[in-house]
Formats: structure tokens, C-alpha cells, sequence
């Protein structure tokens, strides 16, 4: 399993045209093969920034999630929303020994 952690900095004017785009972007990954959730969260500290929180079974199950419809559409969209080049980071759910 891996997880995918994207946060996109918006333009305070295209935070509503931003979400609005993300929504069916939102609705197609969930039916993608091998996509475990996908949500958008809001920060509550900076109305900038929203962060994508994905869940996939596997990197091969993200691998075409690029490539579809709906994320080339939803990426037109932010194009013109984006404060900063979005940050994204893949995690894998391994935990961290602290003892």
C-alpha cells in the first residue's frame, strides 16, 4: 500500500473554481482500479492550501492515475489556480522504530 500526499498552494481569488474542479476529479479516481480513498482537506491554518490525501493499493495502481480523463481536466484547472508548484509526496505506511 502507498499513500500519496499533494498540496497545492491556490490563489486566494480560485479557491472556489479550484474546489469546484476537484470534485469530479474526486468522483472518478474513486472508482479507479486499486484506489483505496482519495479526499481533499482544507487547511485550517492557511486558506492557500489544500492537500489531497490519497490511498492506493500499490504503485502500479497509481501509475495511470495521471494519465486519465479527469486528472488532464482537473490539471488544466489548477494550472490557473496554483500559487506554487504543488508538493507531492509518496509515502509507503511503514512506521518509524522510536524506541
Amino acid at each position: 500500500m502507498i499513500y500519496v500526499v499533494a498540496t497545492l498552494t491556490i490563489k486566494p481569488e480560485m479557491r472556489a473554481e479550484l474546489i469546484e474542479g476537484a470534485k469530479a476529479c474526486i468522483a472518478e479516481t474513486r472508482k479507479e482500479a486499486g484506489n483505496i480513498a482519495y479526499d481533499l482537506h482544507e487547511s485550517v491554518t492557511d486558506p492557500t492550501k489544500v492537500v489531497f490525501v490519497e490511498q492506493w493499493e500499490n504503485a502500479d495502481a497509481l501509475g495511470p492515475h495521471g494519465k486519465t480523463d479527469h486528472m488532464r481536466a482537473f490539471g488544466r484547472i489548477a494550472k490557473n489556480c496554483l500559487a506554487a508548484p504543488p508538493k507531492i509526496e509518496i509515502i509507503t505506511p511503514e512506521k518509524v522504530d522510536v524506541r
